[in-house]
């Protein structure tokens, strides 16, 4: 580890052991943070971000060093705080893939506050895999308590620049800079608080057949499930740009713009298309092509969550009347992009008032 990083290192630990709130680095996307037992730092997440109260909070942890002799009771050392029971279950998922982009939802013990759980009887733990953030949890040997480092509901941030964007007029707050996030969008949550097996409450980059593959463990859908644990990032409207977003499928692509555009002909709008349609759908709505900017992206459910917020933030300062993107296909794969892009539309619009999405 180079001196200046070591030197932030320094300055981040004191001061979440002051009560204050540093940014970190994961590998998906950059988290306010505050020390996980102290009340009033961590009602200055709810305070800076805007964030409803009954929103839950992510607990982050420290992953055993490299080389344990016995790990599997190293990690029951670090959750003992945090949790009431760990299953069996829980802990193979735990070695199978922590540090990395998937959250866990325990029975909370006693010590974990109302405030970082919203008030339930569960709480969501997950060990980041960045190193610079894991070197934090390391020196500072407890939890962080911390959700996206944006204004709640609003774009997520995956690098420090866009923190600092989120929230120009709090020059003091501290912004630990691990570069571009890996990932790109927020980590896969289960339920693993009850019985039988995981429940799938967020998708993200570790997917249910990965964890099938890896473990053979199933986990299945909490749709239809009542009383599921509130988790982060799954409220309606989240993620979402101030440029109204639209999601538009592949079929009537033209007939929806040329509607819209016949109502509005001065808007200038952005379209997100597939690289292999993007001369096909140049040609369909050449009469409009001096309002409409094209962008062309791969076809990759992995490539684009990894740009994706990039690429709305991008568009967002763009000067556009509106963001139309496709919807991708209805496939596992799929599924994390799918569910940030609905919320996002859902969301949109420069009133923050909700639209349907075409």
């Amino acid at each position: 580890m180079d001196e200046l990083h070591s030197l932030l290192l320094d300055r981040a630990l004191n001061t979440i052991r002051a009560g204050q709130l540093v940014a970190i680095p994961t590998e998906t996307v950059y988290g306010l943070g505050a020390d996980a037992s102290n009340r009033d730092a961590v009602q200055k997440i709810y305070q800076l971000k805007g964030r409803p109260a009954n929103h839950p909070l992510i607990i982050h942890v420290q992953a055993p060093l490299a080389g344990s002799k016995d790990t599997e009771k190293d990690w029951l050392t670090v959750l003992d705080p945090w949790t009431r029971h760990i299953s069996e279950t829980a802990l193979t998922l735990i070695t199978h893939f922590w540090p990395g982009p998937l959250t866990l939802v325990f029975e909370k013990s006693k010590l974990v506050l109302d405030c970082v759980t919203g008030g339930q009887s569960t709480v969501a733990i997950r060990s980041p895999a960045h190193p610079l953030t894991q070197e934090l949890l390391r020196r500072f040997g407890g939890g962080i308590a911390a959700p996206s480092a944006n204004r709640y509901g609003r774009i997520s941030p995956t690098s420090a620049a866009d923190v600092e964007t989120e929230f120009p007029n709090n020059p003091n707050l501290l912004i630990l800079d691990g570069g571009p996030c890996e990932h790109g969008i927020e980590s896969t949550i289960l339920d693993v608080s009850g019985e039988g097996l995981p429940k799938l409450l967020r998708p993200g980059s570790i997917s249910p057949s990965m964890i099938k593959a890896s473990t053979g463990i199933d986990v299945v859908s909490s749709s239809g499930i009542a009383n599921q644990p509130r988790v982060s990032g799954t409220h309606l409207a989240h993620y979402a740009p101030h440029t109204a977003l639209y999601l538009y499928s592949e079929s009537d692509i033209a007939s929806q713009l040329s509607g819209f555009m016949n109502q509005e002909p001065k808007l200038r709008l952005a379209v997100i298309v597939w690289e292999h349609e993007h001369s096909h759908h140049q040609e369909e709505l050449k009469a409009y092509l001096q309002n409409i900017t094209f962008i062309a992206i791969a076809m990759d459910p992995g490539l684009l969550a990894k740009q994706l917020y990039r690429l709305l933030r991008d568009l967002d300062q763009g000067q556009y009347q509106g963001i139309f993107i496709p919807s991708p296909p209805k496939t596992e794969a799929w599924d994390a992009v799918r569910d940030r892009l609905q919320r996002a539309s859902f969301g949109s619009g420069p009133s923050s008032n909700n639209h349907v999405s075409s």
